[in-house]
């Protein structure tokens, strides 16, 4: 038995076969085949953008100098973030494929370029991994860093992954739910948190743990959300580890035949004020269509549901370097997209 195998039989969230929820709750409501496939074929929402989307990335000067305020970021679409955090690059979710599929030539399709092409891309100092489902975990991409020397953190099992498509083992650090990982050289703490997902690639599932994260430096500290349906973990995160000075949560890709493992946007709100995080960056939308809702309904539900509850939102551009310091808030740049003839 290797030291993969061994860790994950002793984790208390696997249960001698697969990984599970704190509370296990079904991934699909059951009997919601027949309705999803008609939603399928017959609904009639904008899910692709009318017209390509605005990307924003300044350039590589952008990153030359750190942040003023310790924290700068820059989303590259779905989950994909550059995180600048007090000196250190991090990445997290990196996708560059052109689909999020098995193979290269069906499934779901990008809704625009990638931001920042590959190899113009800040060095990251480190990579964060929340699972394994083909949107969060892109083997071309994962392939293309084989060379390098910087960290992998991710949820525990996903290592495996990793290791096949060329990353050595020395690199990769695997937590389980309630772990710490101290990175001295790079003056952060890493803790994993739980989520309320799945996992998966192929028709096995739940193989792999999915992990949110809590990362620190000596200044700040900020939530990267993993895929999750709202639970009462968010509160006790909060209250172990809040404030928060930045939370990233998905807001999309939610749907009635699975609504406990995705959040609605409302949902989302209410995670951010549970973890007493102070500002929120809206993140899985405006790239892939995996789900019935109009491309852009999430973020319009989102930002009316945090002005009822007078929570700061950012919106920033596809590539658009900001700091959550600086006051930059709400850019309604989906809006000149939808409103085009």
């Amino acid at each position: 038995m290797n030291e993969r195998t061994a860790r994950m039989r002793r984790s208390k969230n696997y249960n001698g076969k697969t990984f599970r929820n704190r509370t296990e709750l079904p991934t699909m409501v059951p009997n919601s085949t027949l309705d999803m496939l008609q939603k399928q074929f017959t609904g009639r929402e904008q899910r692709y953008p009318p017209g390509p989307l605005p990307l924003a990335w300044p350039g590589a000067h952008a990153h030359a100098q750190p942040p003023d305020s310790g924290l700068r970021v820059t989303w590259l679409g779905h989950s994909t973030l550059l995180l600048e955090l007090d000196g250190v690059v991090i990445l997290s979710d990196p996708v560059w494929a052109a689909r999020v599929s098995p193979v290269s030539f069906v499934g779901p399709r990008r809704f625009h370029p990638p931001p920042i092409p590959l190899d113009q891309l800040p060095r990251p100092d480190l990579i964060l991994l929340s699972h394994d489902h083909y949107d969060h975990l892109d083997r071309q991409t994962i392939r293309y860093f084989a060379r390098d020397t910087m960290p992998f953190v991710t949820a525990l099992g996903v290592g495996a992954h990793l290791e096949a498509w060329g990353i050595g083992a020395g690199r990769i650090h695997e937590l389980d739910w309630g772990e710490e990982l101290a990175l001295p050289a790079l003056g952060l703490t890493i803790n994993a948190v739980p989520a309320q997902h799945f996992s998966g690639r192929g028709l096995r599932r739940n193989a792999t743990l999915w992990s949110s994260w809590v990362v620190s430096s000596a200044a700040r500290r900020i939530f990267v959300g993993c895929d999750s349906g709202l639970f009462d973990g968010f509160a006790e995160i909060g209250e172990r580890y809040g404030p928060f000075d930045l939370a990233s949560l998905e807001i999309a890709q939610y749907g009635a035949g699975w609504p406990h493992i995705h959040m609605t946007p409302e949902q989302s709100i209410a995670a951010c004020l549970a973890l007493r995080a102070n500002v929120l960056l809206p993140v899985h939308w405006g790239t892939f269509c995996l789900s019935f809702h109009a491309w852009d309904e999430p973020i319009e539900r989102l930002l009316a549901a945090a002005a009822e509850h007078k929570l700061r939102v950012i919106t920033p551009q596809l590539g658009e370097p900001v700091e959550p310091a600086s006051g930059a808030d709400q850019t309604p740049w989906w809006r000149s997209v939808s409103a085009a003839p």
